[in-house]
């Protein structure tokens, strides 16, 4: 399975989306590690199985295998950090916000890969997630690397669209049963 089977599953009322999977995957600027390690993370998570089938073969092939182990990783560890931080920010008592976090997340500090694809994979899982404290520090983490705003936006476009495709994806076959 491909990309292009992907695209052909997509129901002709979501054309655009079949058209923005092929434009931001298929011919987008970005380093292939950049780009395979965004799709995967961002395919884990939006969570639907049908996605992820269709994508992850064409990531591991395209990844070395410590920046495939990378990217499932950033997904892994921002499922918890984005409803950890974004909890801690949307209660309206901020004391929790000096309160000592606890939780184990040392793939954040030794990836395996260049810490600028980790925290661009982790950027784009925050965007599908909804952590706005953690897109602002993945976010600032890559600027001040020098990474420029179209790359940042480029993440977050495959987000977007692969979110957009599962959501459409599970929909349609929630109600093919």
């Amino acid at each position: 399975m491909s990309l292009d089977s992907l695209k052909a599953a997509v129901p002709d009322y979501a054309k655009d989306l079949k058209l923005n999977l092929g434009s931001v995957i298929g011919n987008s600027d970005l380093p292939a590690q950049q780009l395979w390690g965004t799709v995967l993370a961002t395919a884990m998570a939006a969570r639907s199985p049908i996605v992820l089938r269709e994508l992850e073969p064409e990531a591991k092939a395209n990844l070395s295998p410590e920046a495939y182990t990378a990217a499932k990783s950033a997904a892994a560890v921002m499922a918890m950090n984005n409803v950890f931080y974004r909890t801690r920010h949307l209660l309206s008592d901020h004391e929790y916000g000096s309160l000592r976090a606890g939780l184990r997340m040392n793939v954040i500090g030794n990836p395996g890969v260049d810490k600028v694809d980790f925290e661009l994979w982790s950027f784009a899982v925050s965007a599908i997630n909804g952590c706005g404290m953690c897109l602002d520090s993945h976010e600032q983490v890559l600027r001040k690397a020098g990474v420029d705003r179209e790359v940042v936006q480029e993440a977050f476009k495959i987000a977007a669209v692969v979110q957009a495709v599962a959501t459409t994806l599970d929909a349609e076959a929630a109600l093919a049963e």
